[in-house]
């Protein structure tokens, strides 16, 4: 697979007086991450086109694109590699994107609306969506592990970052115990247990591999700065859970581009009906206030690069309001 052109200045955090907004970089970096998903995710492909079609249609039909964001924020708060950000960013992506076609399947979810769109098993059918996400799941560590542009060590902190937030300690962990907890009641420490794999894992991962293309990990020398990512990325992945059981009790179904209401029709347990809708969102508001804390145990070059990963936490909680 051919690179792309990269952005400029995405590896490194511009100085103050020169920094955009936080909407320029917000449609930059969205339209950044579209631009790389069009890139490795084509529609057209003469090999087996339909499951193409549909690893597309699953990627690419739009989306927050909290996750690369997180990538790109993190990357710069270390500076970090522009090409190994960008695979990144894209890889966690396309990680995510399989993820929703397989949750919105009818032996899970059963949902019919997504980015207010028709599922991917409704427009393609059952058997085509499921191989998309699987599909889509694989091109993912492709995408981590170019010939050249990567280090090998860095190509196995990337893959090993993804795959753990996938895997039984992660999405999928996750996953299981919230099916099967529908129904019952469930405590507030067991959703936090369930949520911090089946949605912040993968958020929190977000923030590792784009720390880790600055050469931040546990056994690097800047394991400080590793820390105080790793606190923020478990916080702000938390967050953005709650937000979630938040809008699906606040926002209608065009608002969220999804089905409102699902958790309560499902008898899903949730943060809203475990804890009450105030409580919920002041759990919200102590989670952006952990993370915003958590940056500011970095070291001051990191602190004033960290601009991008504070207001994405505000960004995550305040989607709610």
């Amino acid at each position: 697979m051919s690179d792309v052109a990269h952005l400029e200045g995405a590896a490194a955090a511009p100085k103050l007086a020169d920094r955009p907004s936080f909407d320029d970089w917000l449609r930059q970096h969205q339209e950044r991450a579209q631009t790389l998903i069009e890139h490795y995710v084509p529609q057209q492909h003469p090999l087996v086109p339909q499951l193409h079609e549909a690893m597309h249609y699953a990627a690419a039909m739009g989306g927050k694109r909290v996750r690369p964001l997180l990538v790109w924020a993190a990357g710069e708060c270390v500076q970090g590699e522009a090409q190994a950000l960008d695979r990144a960013a894209c890889a966690v992506e396309l990680v995510h994107a399989y993820s929703l076609v397989h949750d919105d399947l009818p032996c899970m979810d059963d949902d019919v609306l997504r980015r207010g769109q028709p599922t991917t098993h409704v427009r393609f059918g059952e058997a085509l969506a499921l191989l998309a996400g699987d599909a889509l799941q694989a091109l993912a560590y492709e995408v981590l592990t170019p010939e050249d542009e990567i280090a090998p060590p860095l190509q196995a902190r990337l893959c090993a970052l993804l795959a753990r937030a996938s895997g039984a300690d992660g999405m999928a962990g996750g996953q299981t115990l919230d099916i099967l907890a529908t129904g019952g009641a469930v405590s507030g420490d067991d959703l936090m247990h369930m949520h911090r794999r089946k949605t912040g894992a993968l958020l929190k991962a977000s923030v590792l591999m784009g720390a880790a293309c600055g050469g931040v990990h546990p056994a690097s020398a800047s394991s400080p700065t590793h820390k105080a990512l790793e606190i923020y990325g478990d916080a702000v992945g938390l967050a953005f859970q709650v937000v979630d059981d938040i809008l699906d009790v606040t926002a209608d179904s065009h608002t969220l581009g999804k089905t409102a209401g699902k958790d309560a029709q499902q008898n899903k347990s949730t943060y809203v009906s475990a804890l009450g809708l105030d409580a919920a969102r002041t759990l919200a508001h102590g989670l952006r206030d952990k993370a915003q804390a958590a940056l500011d145990t970095l070291a001051p070059p990191q602190r004033a690069a960290s601009q991008r990963l504070r207001e994405l936490a505000d960004l995550i909680v305040l989607r709610g309001y």
